[in-house]
């Protein structure tokens, strides 16, 4: 299971993969700096789905459920198939 602290970190690495300060991250995404802030911290020991969402969105995220176990989605393996690549 993926902790809350997992999470948070993997915003943090996304939007500074992305080339973005949390106030860009932010900006784009129209949440406050401060949420960013806190959602990379877990400040407040919470974390806002649809914030989450729209700032993975912002940096050129999706967020998709993958099977625990498993590095490809339904949709990775999809798109596999229809070049070719598949096993």
């Amino acid at each position: 299971m993926t902790m809350l602290a997992n999470v948070a970190e993997l915003l943090k690495q996304v939007r500074r993969e992305a080339g973005l300060s949390q106030e860009e991250l932010a900006s784009r995404a129209g949440v406050a700096r401060t949420t960013v802030a806190r959602m990379e911290t877990l400040a407040k020991g919470d974390m806002s789905v649809s914030a989450l969402v729209r700032l993975l969105e912002a940096a050129g995220y999706d967020l998709k459920a993958v099977k625990h176990g498993h590095a490809r989605t339904l949709e990775d393996i999809l798109a596999e198939q229809r070049r070719g690549d598949g096993a």
